[in-house]
């Protein structure tokens, strides 16, 4: 490979040079003797045959290609320094990049603050944080493509090397929009009196595997969505009925958007998990596995 004509110390000469206004006060941060710096910057402009730095005062000022010049290469340094650290990293035991499947059913917020502690003491490492639904949550940790997945729904897959905890009961009710005929008749609601109006229902993410079939309302027509925000927003606009977590949808019901049906028959609590593969040993998983278990 052809050696480059911008080294990696030229550019950390420019960056002290316009950030201290002068080669005198570069040196000084460098620990070098302004001479060098010179000489360092005049190479540089042979190789490139252009002009870098030009005097105002006793200042040095980067001209338009000296700019473009350290602009790029303030992102190399920061590469290269990111880069440093990601190595030490992994030679101690933590991974540089994380990745985790929440469930749309799960409050992100909550997710969110866990995450940013475990950045604030670990900010090397990368997160990746992507959406699945229902099996599609367990297959993307089955497949390998996520390391950690939060709020996958019961039941738990039969697959060895899958470790799993409870986080949370998920407790769903029945809604309709504050205009919606349901929400007129007398309650308590029977399921076979619901077969005649349009569900709601989130897609399951799974590719591969099966996908499940929950909440949806025998007998009725299906409207299907890619998420439980969508869901919501279905439903407060009037398109059709469905079930929704209620914690999430508090605000609503509290505004008088959403009402909640009072069915015969209430669905029980469904078990909500936090899994990874046992095989991971990466001390970065651990702490946030650690961190999220408190919350």
């Amino acid at each position: 490979m052809k050696t480059p004509p911008i080294s990696l110390e030229a550019l950390l000469v420019l960056d002290a040079i316009e950030t201290r206004g002068s080669y005198a006060a570069a040196a000084e941060q460098l620990n070098k003797v302004p001479s060098a710096l010179s000489y360092i910057v005049q190479k540089l402009e042979e190789k490139l045959n252009v002009t870098l730095f030009q005097r105002q005062g006793r200042r040095a000022v980067l001209t338009p290609a000296g700019k473009h010049l350290l602009s790029e290469g303030r992102k190399v340094l920061t590469a290269i320094n990111t880069l440093s650290e990601q190595t030490q990293t992994i030679a101690n035991g933590w991974e540089p990049k994380i990745r985790l499947a929440c469930d749309s059913i799960m409050d992100i917020k909550t997710i969110f603050n866990g995450i940013e502690e475990f950045l604030a003491a670990h900010h090397s490492i990368e997160i990746d944080v992507q959406e699945q639904v229902m099996n599609g949550t367990w297959e993307a940790l089955i497949d390998d493509r996520v390391d950690l997945v939060i709020g996958a729904p019961a039941p738990v897959p039969n697959q060895k090397g899958i470790r799993a905890i409870k986080i949370a009961e998920l407790n769903s009710v029945l809604v309709v929009n504050k205009a919606h005929e349901l929400s007129l008749i007398k309650q308590p609601i029977k399921l076979e009196q619901l077969s005649g109006y349009r569900n709601v229902v989130v897609h399951d993410s799974a590719q591969h595997q099966i996908p499940w079939s929950v909440n949806m309302i025998a007998g009725s027509q299906h409207f299907f969505v890619s998420s439980i925000t969508i869901k919501t927003a279905a439903i407060i606009a009037g398109i059709g009925i469905g079930y929704l977590p209620k914690d999430l949808i508090q605000d609503h019901i509290e505004s008088g958007e959403l009402i909640v049906l009072k069915l015969a028959e209430e669905r029980p609590p469904q078990d909500l998990f936090m899994a990874w593969k046992i095989t991971n040993k990466g001390k970065g998983l651990n702490k946030l596995i650690t961190i999220l278990s408190r919350r």
